[in-house]
């Protein structure tokens, strides 16, 4: 009876029944389940050590990493129907808030696992070296001198990743404090063909037509008029330079608004290919980028061409300026 009173009282907390639904489908390492729960780290670990002492989760080491899954054994000790009960009640939360926030994140980070070709314990997967960041820094080996705009760099990953090909890249942020640690980084990593520069997306802080390529990843999403960050794109673009576009597909995840402060929740296909159309650029091409069943967030890829002929973009339309008769 003492036992079971402990264990119910256990099970008594949010956090850490979120844990055990979040355990229940694979196994994560702290900073994973840090992530999913959006919680402290210090937090997630305590409950971790309560779970593991409650032998509710089992602890195992590998490659350096510490894992955590629910034990077997939970559900052959004569806890089975504590189990039957817990995953009726976790399924019968999948339209609560907090689990649908909890699922959107523990999809992505599934995703980020699948692409950093992570083996997860199946050798047969095992290819050393084998990695997608590499690939993607041996493409830029085809590309010629270029110089690149990040605009909206945030904290500079993608800024200097562009600079192993680039001739020179202007980084682009809103954010004194963000811009001081990209800064930061670039000291760090030796990088001295980057320029930073603060600036918003509708008003860029470069000449016309000054760069080659100009990149908007995971930004566009952030800006008060996407139409007028596109068409600041197109200024700053010499004639024949090219847009590239890392944004999300249109979502229902109200929670990133709060979170992550997204103005809106990622757009359609047609709605991307209108705004480039809108903004004066050629060549247009959308489509998926990244995407996995059961992850609400699916990764757009778009680009297109400045045209070589001068021509003034379309002006956005609002709804102000309908004239009904």
């Amino acid at each position: 009876m003492q036992r079971t009173s402990s264990l119910f009282r256990l099970l008594g907390d949010s956090t850490r029944l979120r844990l055990l639904r979040v355990l229940a489908q694979d196994r994560f390492n702290v900073t994973e389940l840090t992530g999913i729960l959006a919680a402290a780290q210090s937090n997630v670990s305590r409950h971790l050590g309560l779970l593991k002492d409650a032998k509710l989760v089992h602890e195992e080491r590998e490659a350096g990493f510490v894992y955590y899954r629910l034990a077997d054994e939970t559900r052959t000790n004569g806890d089975g129907p504590l189990w039957t009960l817990l995953d009726g009640h976790f399924a019968g939360a999948a339209t609560d808030g907090a689990v649908q926030q909890d699922e959107a994140r523990l999809q992505e980070v599934l995703r980020l696992r699948k692409e950093n070709f992570e083996t997860h314990g199946d050798v047969r997967q095992l290819v050393p070296g084998r990695s997608w960041a590499a690939w993607a820094r041996v493409l830029g080996h085809l590309l010629p001198p270029l110089d690149v705009a990040d605009i909206g760099c945030g904290e500079g990953y993608l800024t200097l990743e562009a600079a192993r090909w680039a001739r020179r890249v202007i980084g682009i942020d809103r954010s004194d404090e963000v811009l001081e640690r990209a800064r930061a980084l670039a000291a760090r990593r030796h990088v001295t063909n980057v320029e930073w520069k603060k600036g918003d997306l509708a008003r860029l802080p470069l000449h016309d037509a000054s760069v080659d390529v100009a990149l908007l990843s995971q930004a566009l999403h952030h800006a008060t008029d996407p139409e007028r960050a596109l068409v600041e794109a197109a200024r700053v673009l010499r004639p024949g330079g090219r847009l590239l576009i890392l944004d999300l597909r249109d979502h229902e995840q109200a929670w990133v608004r709060a979170r992550f402060g997204d103005r809106h929740l990622g757009f359609s296909n047609r709605r991307l290919e209108t705004l480039l159309k809108g903004a004066g650029f050629d060549g247009i091409r959308v489509q998926v980028g990244a995407s996995r069943m059961g992850d609400p967030f699916t990764v757009l890829i778009a680009s297109g061409v400045k045209s070589a002929i001068a021509r003034r973009p379309s002006p956005p339309v609002h709804q102000s300026r309908v004239k009904h008769r």
